[in-house]
């Protein structure tokens, strides 16, 4: 796949949250996984080691940054990290929100449906800010 067709070189890929000049984090629409947040590269490329050492260790301190906030925020009771790229070859990283009662718990989200998941009550607008504040920080820290 090149950069051309690329969805995640044509559009933010969810929600915007946050911006740097290397990544974004965005928030995934998910009912079910309210929280999931992607963290993309911002150029197109397939795997961490197609980046320079530094740039990993960047976007790496953003992923688990996110992981951290969604902890904070939404208190699930796991959190998923995946880098799959097997369907869209562009560096993002999944950050999800797990409950031991969710549809697919304890396999993927991407997994058979096991059951009804119970609605969840997160504060969007409060974990966009908790987001966007902690990555200001990290950014800031560099």
């Amino acid at each position: 796949m090149s950069a051309d067709t690329c969805p995640l070189c044509n559009s933010h890929g969810g929600e915007l949250v946050w911006q740097s000049a290397l990544y974004r984090v965005v928030l995934v629409d998910d009912a079910a996984y309210p929280g999931f947040c992607r963290v993309i590269l911002n150029r197109h490329a397939a795997e961490m080691t197609d980046l320079p050492a530094a740039e990993r260790d960047t976007l790496m301190q953003a992923v688990w940054t996110v992981e951290s906030v969604l902890r904070d925020a939404v208190h699930p009771d796991k959190i998923n990290l995946a880098s799959l790229g097997n369907v869209v070859p562009h560096l993002h990283w999944h950050v999800i929100p797990r409950w031991h009662d969710d549809a697919h718990f304890p396999s993927p989200i991407w997994a058979t449906t096991q059951r009804d998941s119970p609605p969840r009550n997160v504060d969007l607008t409060a974990l966009k800010a908790s987001l966007a504040s902690r990555l200001l920080l990290l950014e800031s820290m560099k």
